[in-house]
This record gives structure tokens, C-alpha cells and sequence, in this order.
């Protein structure tokens, strides 16, 4: 039975306590290890602040710090800055891993307004009709039976430049290397530029794919400031000025999750302060493809240090994994490296299909299916929102929603849940130990099956806040 204040789980230490080997804060660690274990304390529940369990168990505040931490890398407690530390539970999924779950294995009642993902369409009878042209091309499925090079073949590398051009940025196919999405391509480049213990710069709200590889990679991720046009120049610039900063990770055009886009001007003064401080430039362009009229990238303005993700994941189909890199050309054989090591070669059956409808012109059309399907259901639920202080950005599939006082996101994520609807925290996107904005990101394109469905989650949500 689950204890129900502080006091009777301080008692049930105390006892158990001795009984446990190793030093004071090993046997407090294991004391609250077994507790979890035994479902005394159950997930939710807030460990007592240190200096009250210290005092009532007759130990340093030091000792319940360092017990504390042990868990926490143990991924049996979460700290939440400015709240207190709580329990996670006996699966151990820490709160940032599970918030980037590209699928959820729930029931068919829960409804993800969580994730970012492509809204599905015509797609599929694409990609059947693209089968039955390959079944009769034995070329083809010649070289798409075998190894191919660790870049990719030059067709699919030339579609790629195809897909990353905008106005006058027209990229080398040479400076493309193809990869299985854009969280492989984002791996393949960490792996490549940054060690265990770098510094990588980034906003201060962020992708948490990133977040989550810079934990597995041993990455200290710094925060730089945000405002409404996006990362702040001179927040970079004193960052690198006291910190040795080895790249820089962004997404300039709507970002995620503020939706916000960089001005030209300003990107140019960021490419500059990344030139000064002789940094690299990680620019993530995947949230962008639907937006035509985006401001060049940051790429253009320093190329020699630029790097470009991007993938077909938003706008044509997420289940293709296809996506592609930008390198200055002194970085293709490192990066084609780290490609090989992970993967050996981007698959080339669903890059050559990529390859082909990015020819034919399909993937224009399927990202204006996504633009349209987006405006639809943004204008059904957008009324729904008078009142409330968000952004969003035309093409983004999100609305990102302050949450007014009294609730906190946290509790709005709660209630929803309770009423079978996903949303997304600002703690996912958090880079570091700051506090939490009290915001939520819900999305439309989750694959709601009829209009209804968003509009009475979305609905339940504004009452909820109201």
C-alpha cells in the first residue's frame, strides 16, 4: 500500500535503513529504491526537500542530495527545478525520454495531440503505383539489392539538393549524403564534430531528440536566449565568450516548439558570431519544408561551417525515413564515416523512392496535401483559442499555449490525459535545470480519424484553462 504524506514514508526509512549495505547515502538511496520496488511509493509521489528528510533522519543535507542523485541516474526520480524531486516509478522512463516517443503504443481511445507528424493522404497510392514501377524495373532492383556508397548514389544525392534548394541556395548534390531520416543524419553529425564532454550550444527551448542524444553521447547542451524573432545574437556571442562552445544546433525557420523564424538580419549576425568564434553551425531545416517563402539559411551566410538537416518526415511520410545532410565538402568523408558506423548505408529502396517522386514532382504536391490539411484543421480549433496568449506560424502543425495562472502545464497535461487526449510540456523542450515555462504544444496532425475528434480535445483543453 502506497504511503500518503512524508511522514510515513520518513518512518518506513528509518527502519529500513540499517538494513541496507554501504555508505549513508547508498543505504538512503537503497531504502527509497526498495519502497519504489515494493509500490510503497508509487509514481507522482514528491520526495520530502533535503533538508527536511536530512533533519528528521539525523544525516547532512549532503547525504540526501547525493542519495537523490543516485536515483535520478538510477531514472527512478525526476528533479524538477523549483518544484522538488518525485518518483518516476518502476519503469524508469525518465520525463524528457518519454516525451520523445515517435510512436505511443496506447489504446485506440488515446488521442496524440503530442507529436508533430505528416497528416496522412494520398501518400500510400503513391507509394503502391511507385512498387509496381519498380517490380518492373530490374535495373533497379539490381542496385537496390546491394551495397551502395556510404553517401548514397549520385541520383539520390542530386534529389536531395533538389529538395534543400530555395531562392539562390542551390547546394552542391556532392555536399549531399543521404541517411535514414533526420534524427540518423542529426546522430551521424554529433558523432562526427562533438566528443563525450563538449559544449553544444542551443536554444534555450528545443528539439528533444536532441536533448536526448546529447545525454547518450555524454554532450553538455548550453541554452541561449529566445525571443519573438527567435535565438538572441548576443546571448550566443557571451555564451562563447565564457564557454569553449564546439557547434551551435538551431532550427532558424519555425522553430521547435515557438514556431518562431529568424530575420534575414539576423541571421546574418549569427553566422558572424559563429565565424568570430570559430564555431560550427548545426541547422535544422526539417520543421521548414512546407514554409516556400523561409528566409535562406543560415548556410548561405557562412557555408564553410554550415551543416543542413532535412527529411521528408513533416511533408511527405514519416514512415520513409529519408532524409538528407549538407556538409562543407573538408566534412563529407568524416560524416560518410559516421554514416557507415551506424548504418552502413542509408536504405536505398525508400531513398530511390524518394528519389523519384521528388522528379515527378509528388512531393510538391503532397506538401501542399500537408498545407491545406494543416489550414483545415487549424481554422476548425483557432476560434477555440480567442482569449489565450499562443503562436503559431501558418504552416506548423502546433500551437504553442501559455498556460495562465493558476494551472500549470503540468496540470493541464494531467487533466487531458485523464480525458484520453496527449499534449506536450514545455519541460520536453528544456535544455538544462531552468524552470519550465508554463506552456503546452498541441498539434493537429495526429491521425484524429474525423474532424471532431481535434475539435472536442481542443475544446476540453480551453475549458479546462477558462
Amino acid at each position: 500500500m502506497g504511503v500518503n504524506n512524508y511522514n510515513d514514508m520518513v518512518s518506513i526509512v528509518i527502519d529500513s535503513m540499517p538494513k541496507c549495505s554501504g555508505t549513508k547515502y547508498q543505504k538512503l538511496a537503497k531504502s527509497i529504491e526498495l519502497l519504489i520496488e515494493n509500490s510503497v511509493l508509487r509514481e507522482g509521489f514528491k520526495l520530502p526537500p533535503h533538508r527536511i528528510l536530512a533533519d528528521k533522519i539525523k544525516v547532512t543535507a549532503g547525504t540526501v542530495s547525493r542519495a537523490y542523485s543516485l536515483l535520478e541516474r538510477m531514472g527512478l526520480v525526476f528533479a524538477r527545478v523549483g518544484d522538488g524531486t518525485f518518483i518516476l516509478g518502476k519503469t524508469g522512463i525518465r520525463r524528457k525520454d518519454d516525451g520523445f516517443k515517435n510512436f505511443i503504443e496506447k489504446s485506440p481511445q488515446i488521442f496524440d495531440m503530442s507529436r508533430n507528424t505528416h497528416i496522412p493522404g494520398k501518400e500510400t497510392q503513391y507509394l503502391a503505383n511507385a512498387f509496381k514501377k519498380l517490380a518492373n524495373d530490374s535495373k533497379a532492383l539490381d542496385y537496390l539489392t546491394r551495397y551502395t556508397p556510404d553517401a548514397g548514389l549520385m541520383h539520390h544525392r542530386e534529389a536531395g539538393a533538389n529538395w534543400l534548394a530555395q531562392d539562390v541556395f542551390s547546394p552542391n548534390p556532392e555536399q549531399i549524403l543521404c541517411v535514414n531520416g533526420g534524427q540518423h543524419g542529426l546522430q551521424c553529425i554529433l558523432m562526427t564534430l562533438l566528443h563525450a564532454g563538449d559544449n553544444l550550444a542551443t536554444e534555450q527551448l528545443t528539439y528533444p531528440g536532441l536533448i536526448s542524444l546529447c545525454r547518450l553521447m555524454g554532450i553538455k547542451l548550453y541554452g541561449i536566449d529566445i525571443d519573438e524573432y527567435g535565438l538572441v545574437p548576443s546571448s550566443l556571442d557571451e555564451l562563447c565568450n565564457n564557454k569553449s562552445i564546439a557547434a551551435l544546433y538551431c532550427t532558424p525557420s519555425i522553430q521547435n516548439p515557438t514556431t518562431t523564424v529568424i530575420p534575414v538580419e539576423r541571421r546574418k549576425e549569427i553566422a558572424k558570431i559563429c565565424q568570430k568564434h570559430n564555431i560550427l553551425i548545426i541547422e535544422d531545416e526539417s520543421p521548414a519544408v512546407l514554409f516556400k517563402e523561409r528566409p535562406l539559411p543560415l548556410g548561405f551566410y557562412a557555408p564553410e561551417r554550415s551543416i543542413i538537416i532535412s527529411s521528408l518526415s513533416k511533408a511527405v511520410a514519416s514512415g520513409l525515413r529519408v532524409g538528407y545532410i549538407y556538409v562543407p565538402f573538408t566534412l563529407i568523408n568524416h560524416v560518410s564515416a559516421s554514416i557507415r558506423s551506424t548504418c552502413w548505408m542509408a536504405t536505398p529502396l525508400t531513398h530511390e523512392i524518394a528519389c523519384r517522386w521528388i522528379n515527378e514532382g509528388l512531393t510538391e504536391i503532397l506538401k501542399q496535401q500537408q498545407i491545406t490539411a494543416i489550414d483545415h484543421r487549424k481554422g476548425l480549433v483557432s476560434n477555440l483559442l480567442n482569449g489565450l496568449n499562443y503562436k503559431t506560424h501558418a504552416q506548423s502543425p502546433h500551437f504553442w499555449i501559455e498556460v495562465p495562472e493558476p494551472w500549470r502545464a503540468s496540470e493541464i497535461e494531467v487533466e487531458l490525459k485523464k480525458r484520453n487526449y496527449l499534449i506536450s510540456t514545455a519541460e520536453s523542450f528544456v535544455v538544462g535545470r531552468i524552470n519550465a515555462p508554463h506552456f503546452i504544444r498541441l498539434s493537429v496532425s495526429y491521425d484524429y480519424g474525423n474532424d471532431q475528434t481535434l475539435y472536442d480535445g481542443v475544446k476540453i483543453l480551453t475549458d479546462i484553462i477558462k
